[in-house]
């Protein structure tokens, strides 16, 4: 079946359907075709070629829609983007990257897309080094006919991956693309949490259907459960505490009994529907007053200004808080990965810091004698790059700075498996 349908019409396929299972994860909703060709030119011309290489292939965006389950298994579907490589010399098999991206707070935009700034890393960085590349758009996003974003659910986040994988590998043979059938995970941000709960599930679960050969989990909140025990709040609070306390009380259905007792006036009144938002990005979200920031509130202030204080005192001094027992369900530290295993990032993000996630997976991996698993600090080339990290630039970090210098370690390990 591969039909050309809107998010409304898949969602009402899908419901017809009802009955999806998982043999049909992965399914593809549309006939996949290239949209658009980057070229070489283009690819060098991206600012990366320092860290990526002269691009030795052109690329094509295909656009995806595929089917996946909802966080409680729902028929439902979401969209992507799958890069192929080509032109002479790039037709022979590729080995497949699978990415995640990093936390979205814009429920039309997709990877499909190539103006989009990640679409464009992904195409300089992979790609364009004769990588395919398949990148989820998640639930909730893009075409996606999920009623919301399931944000740092380990489980469907790691299921969006797997049957972005399958949707490649069935798009591929209509393309009369070749696949050599290894496969590579990485992500950046949240897409580090869902790369690594992907590689965790892959490793468990499928190893059999996919064979992954590496995973490079760049700058990632994989330990949420010690996170949510930090005094201070992290740069970018307002965005993505709320992203995940409604999120999981929609899955879990527990972290509060009423949102008036979680969250203060006006946010209340539309906090639960207001992320992934179909019209505002991160800066509008601010400067419209949805969220607070913009008479320069420190991430403690924007946390106060949000947050009922007993809801914020009860995470920290409850042993059996429901926000952090959600938090435990979604870490990513009780497993033993068996393909090489990149952790990357930079000391100094002050969004997702590596003593809280990186260091703590690192710790708990090398507790186990694991010597697949190797931890990168980034931020020496991000000073070389950008100087001294100061409170003008830190701003600046961990969207900006760090990921290419992250991507480039991964490109590293995968050149030595692919």
């Amino acid at each position: 079946m591969k039909l050309r349908l809107s998010a409304v019409g898949a969602a009402v396929l899908l419901a017809a359907c009802g009955g999806l299972d998982s043999n049909h994860n992965g399914q593809l909703l549309e006939t996949p075709a290239s949209m658009f060709t980057m070229t070489k030119a283009q690819l060098d011309a991206s600012g990366l070629i320092g860290l990526s290489g002269a691009a030795k292939c052109d690329v094509q965006v295909v656009p995806l829609n595929y089917v996946t389950p909802g966080a409680k298994g729902e028929a439902s579907n979401a969209s992507g983007v799958l890069l192929l490589p080509t032109g002479a010399g790039c037709t022979g098999p590729a080995p497949l990257v699978a990415y995640a991206k990093g936390t979205d707070v814009q429920k039309t935009r997709t990877l499909a897309n190539p103006a989009d700034s990640e679409t464009g890393l992904l195409a300089a960085m992979y790609a364009g080094q004769g990588y395919a590349v398949v990148a989820t758009d998640y639930l909730g996003f893009a075409k996606s006919a999920y009623s919301y974003h399931p944000y740092l659910h380990a489980a469907s986040e790691a299921t969006s991956v797997i049957d972005s994988i399958r949707a490649a590998r069935n798009a591929a043979k209509v393309l009369n693309a070749s696949l050599n059938g290894k496969v590579m995970l990485t992500g950046y941000s949240q897409g580090g949490h869902a790369s690594m709960a992907t590689h965790r599930e892959i490793e468990k679960n499928l190893s059999g259907e996919i064979t992954v050969v590496a995973g490079a989990h760049l700058a990632g909140p994989y330990n949420l459960s010690g996170s949510a025990k930090i005094p201070d709040a992290i740069a970018g609070y307002q965005f993505f505490v709320p992203y995940f306390v409604t999120a999981w009380q929609k899955i879990y259905g527990n972290l509060y009994s009423d949102v008036k007792t979680a969250f203060k006036a006006p946010y209340s009144d539309y906090i639960e529907t207001l992320l992934p938002n179909p019209t505002l990005n991160y800066t509008t979200l601010v400067t419209s007053g949805k969220l607070p920031g913009m008479n320069g509130e420190t991430p403690n202030q924007a946390r106060d200004a949000l947050f009922q204080a007993a809801f914020v005192k009860d995470i920290t001094d409850n042993a059996n808080n429901t926000v952090v027992a959600a938090a435990k369900q979604n870490d990513l530290l009780d497993w033993a990965p068996k393909a090489q295993t990149l952790l990357c990032g930079g000391k100094n993000d002050p969004t997702v810091p590596p003593l809280v996630h990186q260091a703590v997976a690192k710790a708990g991996f090398d507790k186990q004698g694991l010597t697949n698993v190797t931890s990168v600090d980034v931020d020496p080339f991000i000073v070389a790059t950008y100087g001294p990290i100061t409170m003008a630039n830190i701003g600046n970090y961990h969207g900006s700075y760090e990921p290419p210098f992250c991507h480039a370690q991964a490109l590293g390990l995968f050149n030595k498996v692919k």
